[in-house]
């Protein structure tokens, strides 16, 4: 399995940035997507979330500026992110994992946002 994220950078607050997760090798029991975040001293958090069926979860720091969606032709997730502040300045993940037993996880390798004040 394998999960490659990209679209990171530095950016000014207030701004847009589009993360993309590049999903293939993965078997058709995982059935949630999401992206995780790492800032410096930090422990990891989950940013959003996206089940199978269409239900999604999110940080309550992050809801009503970033979105999470699939585009399932492309086998590519996706984190719109609007209104960026210094505060979401992180290492982003990309997510794959089964909610049911038995578990299988997987994670990409990280993608750097700074936002700049």
């Amino acid at each position: 399995a394998q999960l490659v994220e990209s679209g990171g950078g530095l950016i000014q607050a207030g701004g847009s940035l589009r993360l993309s997760c590049a999903v293939s090798g993965i078997s058709s029991s995982i059935n949630v997507f999401g992206w995780y975040r790492q800032a410096p001293g930090k422990q990891r958090e989950l940013v959003a979330n996206m089940y199978s069926g269409g239900a999604t979860n999110y940080a309550d720091s992050v809801k009503g500026r970033f979105t999470i969606f699939r585009d399932n032709a492309k086998n590519t997730v996706f984190l719109q992110m609007n209104s960026l502040k210094p505060e979401d300045t992180a290492v982003y993940y990309c997510n794959a994992h089964r909610s049911m037993w038995p578990p299988e996880n997987y994670w990409g390798q990280g993608t750097q946002v700074t936002v700049s004040s």
